[in-house]
């Protein structure tokens, strides 16, 4: 069976991803900071039949992304490395006038530098597999100007960047950086808790992201809303 290593899984995007490739047989390692939500969607993963492993802890700690790719190897492979795991930088977001330093080196740290971290750790088990991948999960705050996203819209546009590098560097593996669109998930509520507007669910956005592993297209940035040879 192939293998995923899904980090910020415990619910949102993450949880919809893991429970779709668990639905398609993946065998999962799911990453994210509360132990006891995280063991919860565990569980419900595992009633599809699949191998499902919870490891929780944070994506900025080293250690912990050594565990995370150990438990992809001891369950024999690793084909797709997804990461979702964000920090926002302020919650609500503000200005850059107002925007905490220190905020945005703690999203520049789990948004680029930990996801780069978790590439390194996990290249060796991508590059061995016949078809390994990699998904960023980005934001259209990357590439568009909105008041108030410009600390959390830099770190995605910097993870951008770094998997239009790594495609060229690793030209055996795909490497996708995949803007999800509007989503009501908790990271949106924190950041912007006075927008009442209903926005889609997670899972709205899956088949965005299942049509990229079906059809493989060329490494790149793309739109989950987009057919898969859309960029």
């Amino acid at each position: 069976m192939p293998v995923a290593i899904i980090t910020g899984a415990s619910k949102g995007l993450g949880r919809a991803l893991g429970e779709a490739l668990a639905r398609r047989g993946w065998d999962l390692v799911l990453d994210a900071r509360t132990a006891s939500v995280l063991e919860e969607t565990a569980r419900g993963l595992r009633e599809h039949g699949t191998r499902v492993t919870a490891v929780p802890g944070d994506v900025t700690d080293a250690a912990h992304r050594t565990d995370l790719v150990a438990a992809a190897r001891r369950l024999g492979s690793l084909d797709l490395l997804v990461s979702n795991a964000s920090a926002l930088g302020a919650e609500p977001l503000v200005r850059l006038a107002e925007q905490p330093l220190e905020g945005l080196r703690a999203a520049l740290e789990t948004n680029v530098v930990a996801a780069l971290g978790l590439v390194q750790e996990a290249l060796p088990l991508l590059r061995a597999g016949a078809a390994g991948a990699v998904i960023a999960v980005s934001s259209d705050a990357a590439a568009e100007a909105y008041e108030t996203w410009g600390g959390y819209g830099a770190s995605k546009a910097a993870l951008d960047h770094l998997a239009t590098v790594l495609a060229e560097e690793e030209p055996g593996l795909r490497v996708w950086a995949v803007d999800p669109g509007d989503m009501g998930t908790d990271l949106y509520a924190a950041a912007v808790p006075d927008d009442d507007e209903p926005r889609p669910a997670p899972e709205s956005v899956v088949p965005g992201f299942l049509r990229l592993l079906d059809e493989r297209p060329a490494s790149g940035r793309y739109t989950a809303a987009a057919p898969a040879g859309v960029r």
